[in-house]
């Protein structure tokens, strides 16, 4: 019998990205093809284990940088690059498209009311270059104010290693951070960054989002929820990367002898579109430029499930309360007793989707001391019961 193609992963799983990459390859190689795959664990900028040239492979799947190039090539098989940050002549690439990222994470900012831009990223990291060019282009076209801050680095520095100088660059970010005008929607790089910018504004006192809404990229599923608050992320298609990249490798191992490309400038890049934008806290909010306004419904957000009413609100405010309702009618066309509501709904929203707690265990965290009243603005409010809201953000619809 013919012994089944073994095909090479190397493909960090510490992060998200990576992990999603390396799914979508699993899940080509399980529903078109008999591969064996052979994975090995490695961080971004690793070099190939020694033991490479004994393996006997068919073809690879590999984050090809200037240090691995070679002993890739020198195996004698098909390869595709899922990282791209250098043109690799004969390697055809697969890659996010950074284009839309940019736009996703710039239409999320703006659609929450935010007319002030900043970017926040590394300098000489290829994916934070494409993405600012692109993003830069959107705010200049909507004809909006833009401040960027990158992180200082050599060009030859290791990706892995700029990234980590953000972690010793607390002071000139706050700085920045500082001299932005509130209410300004910030774009970073990538999680990693925009876990670092919300760090930053933490120690300057910052308050996240009302005056800085901060949106980062990868979804990464353990970065963004340790954010205080949690990291709203444009989510990339990885899982499409990966599976669009063993159709390519596919295609380079059964076909033609020869028929690898060989040309200076490399293949051309194939893009793949990035899925949606994972609001969390760090941008929900509706964006006010009356200051004032801002910190109240800050407080609200911070209180509604300690069991606060207008009248702690007016108290709060340096408004009159008859002040207090006029302005949120005009700015936000409703009441605050209507924010508080939001906010508690919001909370049993999170905690219906994030957890398997019961409408009893749930109400005293929301506010409520009885789970009828709760259950029954629930309902009011989004024309669910909590346990029919429950099923369907699980994608069930059995009652």
């Amino acid at each position: 019998m013919k012994p089944r193609p073994r095909v090479a992963l190397f493909v960090e799983s510490s992060r998200a990205y990576g992990r999603g990459l390396l799914r979508g390859v699993a899940a080509f190689a399980r529903t078109r093809t008999n591969w064996t795959l052979i994975h090995h664990e490695m961080t971004l900028d690793a070099e190939l284990p020694p033991w490479l040239g004994g393996l006997a492979i068919n073809g690879a799947i590999a984050r090809v940088s200037q240090r691995t190039i070679d002993p890739l090539r020198d195996l004698g098989v098909p390869l595709v690059d899922v990282w791209c940050r250098y043109s690799h002549r004969g390697v055809p690439q697969i890659e996010t498209d950074d284009d839309a990222v940019a736009r996703l994470a710039f239409d999320h900012l703006r659609e929450r009311g935010f007319r002030r831009f900043a970017f926040c990223g590394y300098q000489h990291a290829h994916y934070s270059e494409a993405r600012l060019k692109r993003f830069r282009a959107l705010v200049e076209a909507a004809g909006a104010p833009l401040s960027v801050y990158l992180v200082p680095s050599r060009p030859t520095t290791s990706l892995t290693a700029v990234e980590q100088s953000g972690l010793f660059d607390l002071e000139p970010l706050s700085r920045w951070l500082q001299s932005l005008k509130p209410p300004t929607g910030l774009f970073a790089c990538n999680d990693v960054r925009g876990q670092q910018v919300l760090n930053a504004c933490a120690a300057a006192a910052i308050a996240v989002p009302d005056d800085l809404g901060v949106v980062g990229v990868d979804d990464d599923d353990v970065i963004c929820p340790l954010c205080d608050p949690p990291l709203s992320s444009v989510r990339p298609d990885a899982e499409g990367v990966g599976f669009l990249a063993g159709e390519t490798l596919f295609e380079l191992m059964n076909g033609p002898a020869g028929s690898l490309p060989d040309r200076s400038g490399g293949p051309p890049v194939r893009y793949v579109p990035p899925r949606t934008v994972t609001e969390r806290l760090s941008t929900r909010v509706a964006v006010v430029e009356d200051r004032e306004l801002a910190r109240v419904v800050r407080y609200i957000r911070d209180h509604a499930c300690d069991g606060i009413n207008v009248k702690d609100v007016a108290a709060f405010s340096t408004l009159s309360r008859r002040q207090l309702e006029r302005r949120f009618r005009a700015e936000l066309g409703r009441t605050p007793h209507q924010e508080i509501t939001a906010a508690q709904v919001a909370r049993v929203k999170q905690l219906l989707t994030e957890t398997t707690m019961t409408l009893e265990q749930i109400s005293p965290l929301a506010g409520y001391e009885y789970q009828e009243r709760l259950g029954a603005v629930f309902k009011r409010e989004t024309g669910l019961t909590p346990g029919a809201y429950r099923r369907q953000s699980q994608g069930r619809t059995d009652p």
